[in-house]
């Protein structure tokens, strides 16, 4: 009796094993079911969260469908390759690319390591290129989203950026005029962008990698990966973006984001232009000592005749007040530009 008595018990405990081991493995399966599901549910809704903010098909513009432009985009770059990007940046790399159906376009496709990094980028700059326009900002023909690749399609600016122009013998093509007309076209940029915008918006990278020039060599800002709709009814304070060199001294214990921040930005952009260079470690000097023209000009070019010495001298001047440690300091964008446009008209 004992004996059988033991293999009821025996086969008691290996219904229960049976039964948990069940149990669990229909969890895991329910579990894994939902995380899945609600991926694929995250994955849609920020594309539907786009189309929701500004009830139309971006590519309906160009009397494009998506998965036309999406799968002719592919086939032109032959998914992406290498030999057809021609720049790569913090959150997606740059590909030139022929469009046969429409012209020559540049595509930023957004890295897929880090998800929750691409999706808060793609948005923040669909949304703030939507918003604005304005000659000297690069212009955007739509953005395309497919599981995981995302992309924005804008105009091609044959120029390429000013970081690479700079570094290049072929800078000695950047003569003083155009060198000041570039200070002028950034001003005005960003002059419309903080106080003709509303909500305003703040780019948060001004610097030369993010600075692109078209064929006559007119100045156009890009890349709004990490730009800032600000909200009047907030304290506006987010995770610390921007390029290491052009980043406002603020930054460093606040988070807090103002248009002062894009000012500290373009005082060192102007003297980058001047100097043909970044200025690195003088920036900090510079408030303090007086250096002038003869110290920050460019040796590669000639020295600026009498007119454009006066000209390169007024945007040291402004450059410098753009580059005060105190934010409240700093000239807006807004007085920069109306301060610069006319001396810049002395150059002609």
């Amino acid at each position: 009796m004992r004996k059988s008595g033991d293999n009821q018990e025996k086969h008691l405990k290996n219904v229960l094993i049976a039964t948990l081991i069940l149990g669990i493995f229909i969890l895991l399966s329910i579990f894994i079911g939902i995380f899945i599901f609600s991926r694929q549910e995250k994955e849609q809704s920020w594309t539907e969260q786009l189309e929701e903010d500004h009830d139309f098909d971006f590519f309906s513009m160009l009397s494009f469908k998506e998965r036309e432009i999406y799968d002719e985009i592919l086939e032109a770059t032959r998914e992406f390759d290498e030999a057809f990007c021609i720049g790569k940046g913090r959150f997606g790399s740059v590909y030139k690319v022929d469009l046969p159906s429409f012209r020559i376009v540049a595509v930023k496709k957004l890295y897929s390591d880090s998800d929750m990094i691409d999706r808060d980028s793609f948005l923040n700059e669909v949304k703030a290129l939507t918003t604005i326009k304005h000659r000297n900002i690069v212009s955007i023909y739509g953005y395309c989203s497919r599981g995981k690749n995302a992309f924005l399609v804008y105009e091609y600016l044959e120029g390429g950026d000013l970081y690479q122009l700079l570094k290049k013998e072929v800078a000695k093509t950047l003569d003083w005029i155009k060198r000041v007309n570039i200070i002028k076209d950034i001003a005005n940029a960003l002059s419309y962008m903080h106080h003709d915008c509303f909500p305003p918006i703040v780019h948060r990278d001004i610097s030369s990698k993010n600075i692109l020039l078209n064929s006559e060599y007119e100045a156009f800002i890009s890349d709004f990966g990490t730009a800032k709709i600000l909200n009047p009814n907030t304290a506006n304070e987010t995770a610390v973006a921007g390029t290491f060199g052009y980043m406002a001294p603020e930054l460093s214990f606040s988070l807090k984001v103002t248009e002062k921040c894009d000012v500290y930005s373009f005082g060192v952009l102007a003297i980058e232009l001047v100097k043909g260079e970044h200025p690195g470690d003088i920036i900090t000097s510079l408030v303090y000592e007086k250096l002038g023209l003869k110290d920050l000009a460019d040796r590669r070019l000639p020295f600026p005749v009498p007119e454009i010495q006066n000209v390169l001298t007024s945007i040291i001047i402004m450059a410098i007040k753009c580059l005060n440690a105190n934010p409240e300091m700093r000239p807006t964008m807004y007085d920069v530009s109306q301060q610069i446009s006319p001396i810049c008209a002395d150059c002609f």
